[in-house]
């Protein structure tokens, strides 16, 4: 990125000569710092950290020239603790996702781009006034981009772990007030969510073998969003008994799993007594999706 100090500037006899500006020079040296950290985004995540300090668009940085008052401290403590691998979404307490604003930080799983295409899967079979359950929850980032995309839907979001609970609550007061939170596992949201039945059950369970190796950012995920057991499948294996129970008859149930799972989770939904199961892919082209029905007999 170039930008250019908003200063007169210095000349010479060819004419004007332009000059970084000091904003420039230290997003430039913080996205150096950033790829020799083995940050994958380095230019991004300069641009976004310098934006959050100075309170601006991303956009809005070219064309600014100097530090306001303090900001350059500022920037250069969240580029420290940026180098130290936090995530550029704990630092600036914003995770972006479909068309929200999430409140993100210590606590709570910071939603992936690539769980918003569980989203889209889903929003075609939801019926006008259908309800919607969304297995741990976090943030609220796949419940809540639901109910505000289709606000006649009754969102229901299930959470266990009391620290994400918290950031789900403030997301909801702020996004969505309509939609209900239950803080319980997956297997208590059957009686907790009830008398209510689901039209579309939806997860993105912990699903991480245990002893994977992750990056450092993914260290700082609350272990219950992350780890799914021996084989990662011990939390997806709650889903499907949960959505039996709470799917009505021809209900969907959409769920996000391991790229190297799919094969597995096939075979445990149609254990489960589901109907037309599907994998799907991502943007990359890696299997990382199930759907599948319930029966339109009453089970």
């Amino acid at each position: 990125m170039r930008t250019w100090r908003n200063a007169c500037p210095a000349t010479s006899a060819e004419g004007p000569v332009l000059t970084l500006s000091a904003i420039a020079d230290d997003v430039r040296a913080a996205a150096a710092r950033f790829a020799a950290a083995g940050i994958g985004s380095p230019e991004h995540d300069a641009e976004a950290l310098a934006a959050h300090v100075l309170g601006v668009d991303r956009r809005r940085l070219l064309g600014l020239g100097s530090w306001p008052p303090g900001a350059a401290e500022r920037y250069r403590v969240l580029v420290d603790r940026r180098c130290g691998r936090e995530p550029l979404q704990h630092l600036t307490g914003v995770a972006y996702f479909r068309y929200l604003e999430l409140a993100v930080g210590q606590g709570v799983f910071i939603p992936r781009p690539e769980t918003e295409l569980l989203v889209d899967l889903v929003l075609p079979v939801i019926p006008a006034g259908g309800t919607v359950v969304d297995l741990c929850a976090g943030s609220g980032a796949v419940g809540l981009a639901i109910a505000t995309e289709r606000p006649d839907t009754a969102v229901h979001l299930v959470e266990l772990d009391p620290g994400a609970a918290d950031w789900l609550r403030r997301n909801v007061t702020e996004l969505s007030p309509r939609a209900s939170t239950h803080c319980c596992s997956v297997l208590d949201a059957v009686s907790s969510v009830g008398p209510w039945r689901a039209h579309v059950v939806i997860a993105n369970p912990p699903y991480l073998l245990a002893g994977s190796e992750v990056e450092p950012e993914v260290e700082r995920d609350p272990a219950l969003a992350l780890w799914g057991g021996p084989d990662g499948l011990d939390t997806i294996r709650e889903v499907a008994v949960a959505a039996r129970a709470l799917l009505v008859p021809g209900g969907t149930l959409a769920i996000e799993h391991d790229a190297a799972h799919q094969g597995a989770v096939v075979d445990l939904f149609e254990q489960h007594g589901f109907h037309d199961v599907a994998g799907h892919q991502d943007l990359t082209g890696r299997p990382r999706f199930v759907t599948a029905r319930t029966g339109r007999r009453s089970d």
